[in-house]
């Protein structure tokens, strides 16, 4: 089985994104999550109560890190 990072992800009621994990300094949490969502939909899950998680490869998400980055 391999690795995957979790990437934790909570929404406000009208679906903002107010946390995210994983979140490079200078990068809005809305911004990271469509980061995310356009290259790793895929790997996201919808949770409960306003949250949901991204299972990514640890190589996916230091690629999303460092297109973010430019």
């Amino acid at each position: 089985m391999s690795e995957r990072v979790l990437v934790h992800v909570r929404f406000t009621p009208n679906g903002l994104v107010t946390e995210i994990g994983e979140r490079p300094e200078g990068v809005s949490a809305q911004a990271w999550f469509d980061r995310l969502s356009s290259g790793g939909f895929h790997a996201y899950q919808p949770l409960s109560g306003g949250r949901g998680v991204f299972r990514l490869h640890p190589a996916e998400l230091s690629s999303h890190r460092a297109a973010s980055l430019n």
